[in-house]
């Protein structure tokens, strides 16, 4: 059996950076975290081990006088308010990308106010990333995530679209095309609302797609790494599954099942932008140690 870890996958940049502060900064003492730093309870549970507390908004409330981590996701400006108002200092780990993204959405915002429009988030409603976009907001953005979201649009009004950074391409250009096909509708073609779409999906993470459907066309079987939580892990994996019908989702080598295997298959493991490579790296060693004990046929 040939076992192949994709190099492409594991933690993007903003992930990897959100976890290397929190390690640097508990090495000084106690730090809260903000929601899960990861969407991968492996991660979560062994950075709990070293001292990582992780509290929810309603928590943060009564917290004064402490540490409190930002994760990637970024945060609405309450969460900054509150800060100052509970002498909280906070570490801020915002993925450059979510900042640019908060920033650019702020000052749409500002010109809808102006012309009574719209703003308008494909991303999926209480994700954390979602959460600090529509912050951005005073909470006004639609958020659309299904085809029936659409009907929230006043679709002669103006609209501003942007795309959560962790969302598919081909999702949000179907959404895009399917608003404009409803202005069409609404306003006749030569009688055009203000219609600005943007992608503000990040290329780290939507590069990932092409590299993933190679990896999963030249292996036998594909082992998909990732927490349930993570959206991006939802997407990703589909991807692998499209490309290769014996593509399976594990949270960790536990789930892993002898069954799916043939002692002479090529078995790719790769995982999301929120999966380590030490855990895809425990995976692979469980398959090698289990296939250590079969007999070649």
């Amino acid at each position: 059996m040939e076992i192949t870890i994709d190099k492409n996958s594991g933690y993007c940049f903003g992930v990897e950076f959100a976890i290397q502060m929190a390690e640097d900064e508990m090495q000084e003492g106690a730090l809260y975290c903000l929601g899960d730093i990861v969407h991968n309870s492996m991660e979560v549970k062994r950075l709990n081990a070293k001292g990582l507390k992780i509290i929810d908004r309603e928590e943060l409330k009564d917290i004064k006088n402490a540490k409190v981590l930002i994760r990637a996701h970024g945060e609405p400006p309450e969460t900054y308010q509150l800060a100052l108002e509970n002498n909280i200092e906070l570490v801020d780990a915002s993925c450059p990308v979510v900042l640019k993204l908060q920033n650019r959405v702020k000052l749409a915002y500002d010109r809808m106010c102006d012309v009574d429009g719209q703003i308008v988030i494909y991303g999926k409603n209480g994700h954390a990333e979602v959460i600090g976009l529509t912050g951005q907001t005073n909470n006004e953005a639609i958020i659309i995530m299904e085809d029936s979201d659409l009907d929230k649009i006043d679709f002669n009004r103006p609209v501003t679209l942007y795309s959560q950074t962790t969302k598919s391409t081909a999702g949000f250009y179907r959404i895009r095309a399917m608003i404009e096909e409803r202005i069409k509708a609404v306003k006749g073609e030569f009688n055009e609302v203000d219609f600005s779409a943007n992608d503000s999906i990040c290329r780290q993470v939507s590069n990932r797609e092409p590299q993933l459907e190679k990896f999963s066309q030249e292996q036998d079987v594909i082992i998909f790494v990732s927490g349930k939580k993570s959206s991006n892990g939802k997407a990703l994996y589909s991807v692998c599954l499209k490309q290769n019908p014996r593509s399976y989702f594990v949270e960790n080598e536990e789930e892993v099942d002898k069954s799916w295997f043939r002692d002479t298959d090529k078995v790719g493991i790769c995982g999301a932008t929120s999966t380590p490579m030490w855990l895809m790296e425990q995976v692979r060693n469980h398959i090698e140690k289990t296939f250590e004990k079969i007999p070649v046929a």
